[in-house]
């Protein structure tokens, strides 16, 4: 699909802000929303005084040309039409940060490792989400490269160092790169666990307690 889900946004805008890169690069840009709340939250929140004055660099790869409209025109520097594994070896940039928003679903393994071994190359992070189960899916909007491919889980991420894993009930959402240990430390948890012990500290040891006392896990 050219879109995703909505109940990833808060979470991927969040990782995106607190990033704060002067240069995106947006693969499968799709329908361009993440192009668009890129350029919404890091340009028009963080200078009043220049509406539409643009001072960052988002571009965006998409292998099907189709899904491109007039709009993707004024948010995005750049698209590039292709295949991004390669269109990323062509790329004379590294940028601060690579989104791979619903995209690798779309590869089997080994091309999804060589596509993020690229990212991991030419980005200085990368924001990944991909659905945690991908059910069948083919061909839609007669673009063929929309067929899910591969289920990809937390340990196929693994092998990229500095990582860490955001919460989602329907993606699994995967920040890698240089900045990973300073956004980790600034991310809200939005899960209903971590609510919790917030609200309510003294449940955490009290159910410990509890563990102990009856022999229950």
């Amino acid at each position: 699909m050219p879109t995703s889900h909505l109940y990833q946004l808060n979470e991927i805008v969040e990782l995106i802000v607190l990033t704060n890169p002067t240069s995106v690069l947006d693969i499968g840009v799709g329908f361009g929303k993440y192009g668009f709340l890129a350029r919404e939250f890091l340009e028009i929140w963080s200078d009043w005084e220049n509406y539409l004055n643009w001072k960052r660099r988002i571009d965006g790869i998409e292998i099907f040309e189709k899904y491109l409209t007039p709009v993707h025109k004024f948010i995005y520097d750049n698209i590039y039409i292709g295949n991004a594994s390669d269109i990323l070896p062509n790329l004379n940039i590294k940028y601060d940060l690579i989104l791979l928003i619903d995209v690798l679903e779309h590869f089997e393994y080994d091309e999804g490792i060589k596509l993020l071994k690229l990212c991991n190359q030419h980005g200085r992070n990368i924001i990944i989400s991909t659905p945690i189960n991908i059910g069948k899916k083919g061909e839609v909007f007669g673009n063929p490269y929309e067929v899910h491919k591969f289920q990809w889980t937390s340990r196929h991420f693994k092998k990229f160092k500095n990582s860490f894993f955001v919460p989602n009930d329907l993606s699994l959402i995967c920040y890698i790169g240089e900045d990973a240990n300073s956004v980790k430390k600034h991310v809200k948890k939005f899960n209903i666990k971590t609510k919790i012990k917030e609200c309510f500290p003294f449940i955490t040891p009290l159910y410990r307690n509890l563990k102990k006392l009856f022999h229950f896990s």
